[in-house]
This record gives C-alpha cells, sequence and structure tokens, in this order.
C-alpha cells in the first residue's frame, strides 16, 4: 500500500509558516498589512464564537479588554485586535512592551492607526487596567519568540494573574479564564511545545488560542495544548503559497485503505506475535487480540511450549504455535504468508536477545517494543546493526533514554532558546541512528523515519486520552501497528494510525479503562469511518 501521508493535516515550524508569508506578499497579490488584518479580524471572530455574549450591542453591555502587544508582527495583530474590537463599541486598553519606533513596519502602520483613535501605556503595565479587563489578548510574542522570558517580565504576567483573579475570583493561579493568545501563548516555543521561560514564572495558561494558516508543532507538543487552551486555526488567504514550506510534519489519522474490502483472510496479512513463558503471556495476547481487531486476516502467537495451554485457555480466533527457540522461530519464518512480527510485550529478555535478532534477520516488518529494546539497552549498537528500513520502534520515554541515552539528556535539559530541541526532533536523530521508524510514546506520540519524515499523534487539550495510562496499553498499540503492517502498510503511516486509533478506542470508551477494553472498542472507530 501507499506510504503517502498526503491526506493528514500539515503542521508548520516557524520557518515554514514565515517562508509562506514571505512567498504570498513577494507574489505582491497580497500584502503584510492585509495579512495582518486578516488576521485580527480572526482573533476577533474567535473571541466573539467563543464568548457569544459579547455579540451584545454595546449600549446593552460595554465590553472591556486589555491588549498587551509586542515588538514584532504580532504585536501588530494586537493593534488590529485593539481597534476591531473599539469599533464595535469596547473599551480596550493597549499595552505595548518595547519602542514604538522600532516595530516592524506593518505593526508600526497599526500602531498608528490605533493611536488615532485610543492611547498605548508601555509595558509591564500597572495593575488598574487589567483589574478592570474582561478579556486579556496576548499578542506579546506569538511564533517570534526564540530567547528565554527573562525576569523582566515576571511582573507583567503576575499582575495578569493577580488581576484577572479580582475579575473571576477564584484561587489565584496562572490557569485563568479568558485569555486569548494571538498565534501562541507569551513563553511557548512554537517549534516544540516548550517553555522558554523558568518554572517558578507565573505565566498564564490561555483559554483560547488563535493561530493562522496551520497548526504549528508547538500548538500540540509538550507543553503546547496546556498552554493554548481551545485552538482555532484561522484562514487568512495562504493556501496559495503553502508549497513553499516544502515537506511539512504531519497530523496522524486514519489513512485510505483502513477500512476492509473483499478478499480471504490471507488478502489481509498474517501478523506474528512472539510470547513470553507461563505466567507472563498476557501482553502477547493483547498485542494478538489488537492485531485481529484492526483487521489482519489472521493473527498467530508462537510461544514456548509449556505457555500452549495457558494461551489456549484465553484465545479462540487466535492460533497457537509452539515456539522453543530461534531455530524454532527460523522454521515458522519459511511460511511465506507471515507479513509482520510483533517481539516485546511480555517477551522476556533472555529470549528476546535470542529471538530478535533471528527475526530481523527474516527482513520481515516487525515491531520491537517492551522487553526487545530493553534488551539490547547495554548494546543498542548491535541492535542497531541489525535493523532494516521494514522496521520499527515503539519506546516509552524510559526505553528511549536507555537506547538514546544522549537525545534523552538533550529533552530532560532546559530549553534555552527557540528553536528548542523537541521530541521530534529526538524522534527523527534516533530514526536516522537506527536507520528504521521511530514512535516515542507519550500524550503527544512522535513518529518519524530514517528520511526526516515524520508525523504526530496527538492526545493532548480536547483530544487527550488520559484513561492510556494503564498497565498494558502499550502492548496493544504494539498489536495494532503489526496489524496495520501484516495489512501492507509501511512503518511510517502504520504508526501513526496506529497510535491514532489507539487514542480514539480510548476517547470512545474514556474513563475506567483498562487495556482488554481497547481491542474491542476498535469496531466502534471502525464503524465510524465506514460512515
Amino acid at each position: 500500500m501507499s506510504d503517502d501521508l498526503a491526506g493528514w493535516p500539515e503542521i508548520l515550524t516557524t520557518r515554514q509558516m514565515r517562508a509562506v508569508e514571505d512567498a504570498a506578499i513577494g507574489s505582491g497579490r497580497v500584502s503584510g498589512d492585509a495579512l495582518m488584518e486578516r488576521a485580527g479580524a480572526a482573533v476577533v471572530e474567535a473571541i466573539l464564537n467563543r464568548w457569544p455574549e459579547y455579540r451584545e450591542h454595546p449600549a446593552r453591555a460595554r465590553h472591556r479588554a486589555i491588549v498587551l502587544c509586542g515588538p514584532g508582527n504580532n504585536g501588530g495583530d494586537g493593534f488590529v485586535v485593539a481597534r476591531l474590537l473599539a469599533e464595535r463599541g469596547w473599551q480596550v486598553r493597549v499595552s505595548l512592551l518595547g519602542d514604538p519606533d522600532h516595530l516592524p513596519p506593518d505593526a508600526r502602520r497599526n500602531y498608528d492607526r490605533w493611536r488615532e483613535i485610543g492611547s498605548v501605556s508601555p509595558a509591564p503595565v500597572d495593575r488598574e487596567p487589567v483589574w478592570q479587563a474582561e478579556i486579556l489578548v496576548d499578542a506579546l510574542f506569538g511564533i517570534g519568540l526564540s530567547r528565554r522570558l527573562d525576569s523582566a517580565l515576571c511582573d507583567l504576567f503576575d499582575s495578569i494573574c493577580e488581576a484577572l483573579h479580582n475579575v473571576f475570583g477564584g484561587p489565584r493561579s496562572p490557569s485563568l479564564d479568558r485569555i486569548v493568545a494571538v498565534d501562541v501563548p507569551s513563553g511557548l516555543c512554537a517549534d516544540s511545545g516548550r517553555m522558554l521561560a523558568d518554572d517558578d514564572l507565573p505565566i498564564p495558561r490561555s483559554d483560547l488560542t488563535v493561530t493562522f494558516h496551520r497548526p504549528k508543532l508547538g500548538h500540540l507538543m509538550e507543553e503546547g495544548p496546556e498552554f493554548c487552551g481551545a485552538l482555532v486555526v484561522a484562514d487568512i488567504g495562504l493556501d496559495a503559497w503553502q508549497d513553499r514550506a516544502g515537506p511539512c510534519v504531519r497530523l496522524a489519522g486514519p489513512l485510505p485503505g483502513l477500512l476492509k474490502r473483499a478478499g480471504h483472510k490471507y488478502d489481509h496479512g498474517h501478523a506474528l506475535v512472539l510470547g513470553g513463558g507461563p505466567g507472563h503471556g498476557g501482553a502477547a495476547r493483547l498485542s494478538a487480540r489488537a492485531a485481529l481487531r484492526v483487521g489482519a486476516g489472521l493473527v498467530t502467537l508462537a510461544c514456548p511450549p509449556e505457555a500452549l495451554a495457558e494461551n489456549a485457555a484465553r484465545l479462540d480466533a487466535v492460533m497457537l504455535a509452539p515456539l522453543a527457540d530461534a531455530a524454532g522461530l527460523r522454521a515458522l519464518l519459511r511460511d511465506t504468508r507471515l507479513g509482520a512480527l510483533a517481539l516485546g510485550p511480555g517477551l522476556g529478555l533472555e529470549r528476546a536477545r535470542a529471538l530478535v535478532p533471528e527475526a530481523l534477520a527474516s527482513g520481515r516488518a516487525a515491531v520491537l517494543d517492551a522487553d526487545a529494546l530493553t534488551a539490547f539497552a547495554d548494546r543498542p549498537e548491535a541492535l542497531f546493526a541489525a535493523l532494516h528500513p521494514r522496521a520499527l520502534l515503539t519506546p516509552h520515554g524510559g526505553e528511549f533514554a536507555r537506547l538514546f541515552p544522549d537525545l534523552a539528556a538533550r529533552l530532560a535539559a532546559p530549553a534555552e532558546a527557540g528553536p528548542a530541541f523537541s521530541r521530534l526532533d529526538a524522534a527523527r536523530l534516533a530514526a536516522a541512528r537506527a536507520g528504521c521508524a521511530v514512535l516515542l510514546k507519550g500524550p503527544d506520540t512522535v513518529v518519524a523515519a530514517p528520511d526526516g519524515s515524520a508525523c504526530i499523534a496527538a492526545a493532548l487539550g480536547p483530544d487527550a486520552a488520559p484513561w492510556l495510562a494503564t498497565a498494558g496499553a502499550g502492548d496493544v498499540l504494539t498489536g495494532i501497528v503489526a496489524g496495520l503492517l501484516a495489512r501492507g502498510f509501511a512503518p511510517l503511516p502504520a504508526a501513526g494510525t496506529g497510535a491514532w486509533l489507539h487514542a480514539e478506542a480510548a476517547r470512545d470508551f474514556g474513563p475506567g479503562l483498562i487495556a482488554e477494553d481497547l481491542p474491542e472498542r476498535l469496531p466502534a472507530v471502525l464503524r465510524r469511518l465506514a460512515g
């Protein structure tokens, strides 16, 4: 099957967004001033959609806002927002961080337009104007932030938190309602989702973030969803120049061809799951059942002969085969109809050390997880030497750190500047080193191939699936991906779709989820895709 991800939504880096904007302006068909006007209008419309009561006529309700404008074009967007709100009858106070004489040309034009109808105070602002505001618009930095926020801004953010506490009540907290971020909340790295600020800096979390043209990586990774709140992606007329962005990271979802069509069982692939000894078979059974539920035509669980009875008592549609050692695996793999392997869940470290090299030597598509990764923690280079392009590694954070300690250390280090080192960067470097695709598990699951192509399966913010934090959930993901590999999907799309299905099944079930529930929810998810 094709590994083309073109149907999945694009996610942009800061550099790619600027390339698109520059191409649009350079074409002469649209000006930077016009784009700024569209962006500001989109923010105002998003505010009115989020809080419909603000559509009331000013004669019946006098609404108040404060707009914090920064020293770049994000600040220019803020001046447009201020002017458009004022034209609707709002009382608006504007504060500028920086010198108006140093604003970029388009931002300066909108500063001047605002000055014709309103005043500008310097930031940090005094507390009184914020104290009275119903809405605070953060147009300080947007995607332009490239350095850590310093202590000079501490008073500004502290004022915001304390003032809005007094407006809305409740305990003082950096998580407050009715803060609207333009493009990206202040302090958030748009390329990584990491905060470019000290942990003790009281940075407010936005209730609403309005970005333009396409979502940015930082909206979907790490702390991004938590700080962004509800994300609105507004169209400002840049689609004609999107090709200037180049290859993009994609937001994972269902692939064409995911639903089964006519044919017999072998047309839909045969997956082989390798299991461990007696008393350790639950993880492999979860993987096997998930592979079958996602559409593999046949699934066989191969386990030590002494574990056959245990597994037979728990499985019906999944077939069983005795597998004592590497020689036995070599014999099983003579069956050319076996399309993909799942190795790791409940396998045992010694058994993994014996079987993984044999499995990889076959050249079959293979998912390596859990024990298949940990077994090589003391000599990852031996694993990397055996891997091939049809393999996929699916580590969680701890497993990733054991195989790629230097990359994990970079992720753990404080983010000193933007673009900060991200989970996407780590997965891409790991895939290049391993020579195969890597799925780095997490609420913001990242999948990368050795050539740098990548996707994100985000289960954060409004799409969160916290119920996946349960024993065995990762084993189910291994089985889902193995089933898709057996059906003929390439590793990157199989991993991206598998991670999306995994989270969608969890969201479908909701609270109280345990791993056994996940495979049984897959039919409902697939049924919805059928329309």
